[in-house]
């Protein structure tokens, strides 16, 4: 039977730690022989853990890792024909680079002939022939990485996994390295799965890009699918610079976004609440009468081959990139061809979450009380001299079976630096943050395990630690039979 197409396969893969932490969730994804992969995403996004999986320094909760076919999620990681190149280069200081590059062969108790010509011919490739006798703390940081990526070639692996291998280099020997790792994955034809955080990065070395969020894939494509097509608001903003705006399709390839009405390729319905992309050099600026928006500059930056120009229009930010310089104070016009927006429908961002009727017979959420009235909630209840809650056979009413969903809007929960205010109604730390246009988009990780996503005029960092507080009046209760 001859080999598959796909030489690993990752079959609803995910891991939670022993703390509760879901790492990576039903992570599914099919890799072909000799494929360039990368896992591209933020940090704690579940990239690394993934690799780890992958290597079999890290056993899976759920699901199944396949190699060629067969099930190895289980299998320790010398039983796997995989290595792994780290960030850190863990170098043996007191071995010269022949007797670094050749450990493993030795621990296989390979002839001492076939060690030195695999070696040899490793050395080549990564470009250090010649270097045999060196020491290891002679070389700089990118030689120390070459190094290290001969030491896992010569075991000719069927996989190689890199974990931001080129993390610890400086920015022209990370360009250097990019191409150089490219040009020996064309040349060694073996698969590679490479993991970064650097857009860039993975935009000029991969085939494949899986993009990842929170433990979850967002979008799996080719780079120029992620650039050109993303399939969400987070891929848009995380890859590349955008424009990105709420808006909605007021007609047939017709959308209005950013104050303006503009013509568009997606054929989305009518009365759709969209999300529209716009990349900063898609964006033409024209004199004010001739704008399909207009505005005033208020940044101009030299980037080196373009001028990164702001300008603000009406409630709205937009970023452009022009070959032509623009000056702070002038009125301008902004023109963007159809085929330069990109629409997807809205993700719904109404946060649900659940709340509890206590012993008193009232509603609370996070142990706090709720100052709303129940009797609306629950047709046909009335309170008794005691202000218990009656149904309306005026029995008592059970709080355990009682289950009511609260529902309230991004735009109408209030975020403060005090975590500690009486009004505060869960606490939590920014893990997300996309802007929009006249707004951020913040997801918030509660102490309580449950994201809320809020919407705020002001830019607060990553990482903020913030209250939430939600007034009554905009809090939607539901009773779930």
């Amino acid at each position: 039977m001859g080999k598959s197409e796909n030489i690993i396969e990752l079959k609803h893969i995910s891991r939670v730690f022993e703390d509760g932490f879901t790492a990576v969730q039903d992570f599914n994804l099919e890799v072909k022989r000799g494929e360039f992969v990368t896992f591209l995403g933020p940090s704690g996004c579940g990239k690394t853990t993934t690799l780890r999986m992958i290597a079999g320094f890290d056993l899976p909760t759920e699901g199944d890792i396949l190699l060629d076919g067969r099930d190895i999620s289980q299998l320790p990681p010398n039983m796997r024909p995989i290595n792994t190149v780290f960030q850190r280069y863990a170098l043996f200081p007191h071995m010269n680079i022949f007797e670094n590059i050749a450990f493993g062969l030795k621990m296989k108790k390979m002839g001492r002939e076939e060690i030195r010509r695999k070696v040899k011919k490793v050395l080549e490739l990564v470009d250090l022939e010649g270097f045999e006798n060196r020491s290891v703390s002679t070389l700089s940081g990118g030689q120390q990485q070459r190094v290290a990526i001969a030491r896992a070639l010569v075991n000719e692996p069927e996989i190689l996994l890199l974990d931001e291998p080129l993390g610890a280099l400086d920015l022209k020997m990370r360009k250097e390295m990019q191409i150089e790792l490219k040009a020996m994955h064309d040349e060694l034809g073996i698969t590679f799965i490479y993991v970064t955080h650097d857009q860039e990065e993975a935009l000029t070395m991969s085939d494949k890009i899986v993009v990842m969020s929170e433990g979850r894939i967002q979008q799996i494509g080719t780079p120029e699918d992620i650039y050109n097509e993303p399939q969400n608001a987070f891929v848009a903003d995380f890859i590349g610079e955008s424009n990105i705006f709420n808006g909605i399709m007021t007609g047939p390839l017709t959308a209005r976004f950013a104050g303006g009405t503009f013509v568009c390729v997606d054929d989305v319905p009518e009365g759709t609440q969209i999300t529209a992309v716009v990349r900063p050099e898609d964006i033409t600026v024209t004199a004010p009468s001739e704008g399909q928006i207009r505005g005033e500059v208020t940044s101009v930056i030299f980037k080196g081959i373009h001028y990164e120009i702001t300008v603000q229009s009406g409630r709205y930010e937009v970023v452009i990139q022009s070959t032509k310089a623009a000056k702070v104070g002038d009125k301008v016009g902004m023109k963007v061809e159809p085929d330069g927006i990109h629409i997807m429908q809205a993700e719904d961002h109404t946060n649900v979450f659940a709340v509890d009727m206590n012993r008193n017979h009232r509603l609370e959420f996070n142990g706090k009380e709720l100052h709303t009235s129940l009797t609306q909630i629950i047709k046909g209840s009335r309170r008794n001299e005691n202000k218990e809650l009656l149904d309306e056979n005026g029995e008592l009413i059970d709080p355990e079976k009682i289950h009511i969903t609260c529902t309230v809007e991004p735009q109408n929960i209030q975020m403060t630096d005090d975590a500690d205010d009486e009004k505060v109604l869960v606490a939590g730390s920014i893990s997300n943050l996309i802007y929009k246009g006249d707004h951020y988009s913040y997801v918030i990780n509660t102490d309580l395990g449950q994201d809320f996503i809020v919407d705020d005029e002001y830019l607060w960092n990553m990482g903020d630690r913030v209250g939430l507080i939600i007034l009554p009046e905009n809090m939607k209760f539901t009773l779930k039979k």
